[in-house]
């Protein structure tokens, strides 16, 4: 199942990568036209990327960096642009996992109440059926003894006997007079 995740996650990052492109665009050429956002936003972060690019590569060849050379003004510029395009791209995706994460969160929590609600409502019934069980086994207890039920079947049966039994011939009857 993670493995199916994946061309999902990836296919979702482009998504949000090609919708925030244009924003990202828009921003980086309002950085190129204002001398504001050129001095003030763009220029620092880009020699600070250039001065820490420059000292990790010279440290991995194995130079001496002491002193890094800051970058004209025109070049900064183009790359502080790309660092603020790429950061507003990043936080537009972070952004969109935050919000899943919650609507994820949100999910969970109401499928535990409804889980919880389930069990209340199976436990009420499991209460509700044994206070039954207990009436019917109050019931039984109330019963009369299986000796005496014995006595009434005992005593059906002879009546049925009786009842079965052949009936003496019937005793001759005067004749009916008729009536005037």
């Amino acid at each position: 199942m993670v493995v199916g995740a994946f061309p999902m996650a990836k296919l979702l990052y482009l998504g949000i990568r090609q919708v925030s492109k244009p924003l990202a665009n828009r921003i980086k050429e309002a950085a190129r036209r204002s001398e504001f956002f050129k001095t003030y936003i763009c220029l620092p972060p880009a020699q600070l990327y250039h001065w820490a690019e420059m000292r990790a590569k010279m440290r991995l060849m194995g130079f001496n960096a002491e002193a890094v050379k800051p970058l004209n003004e025109e070049a900064a510029a183009e790359l502080g642009a790309e660092l603020l395009g790429e950061a507003t791209v990043f936080v537009v995706t972070c952004s969109c996992l935050v919000l899943e994460y919650w609507r994820h969160q949100a999910y969970q929590r109401r499928k535990e109440g409804e889980q919880r609600a389930a069990w209340v409502t199976m436990r009420d019934e499991v209460d509700r059926l044994a206070l039954a069980l207990e009436a019917l086994q109050a019931q039984v207890q109330a019963a009369p003894p299986r000796g005496a039920l014995e006595e009434l079947q005992a005593q059906m049966q002879e009546v049925r006997a009786q009842l079965c039994a052949p009936d003496p011939p019937p005793a001759p009857q005067a004749e009916p007079t008729p009536e005037e």
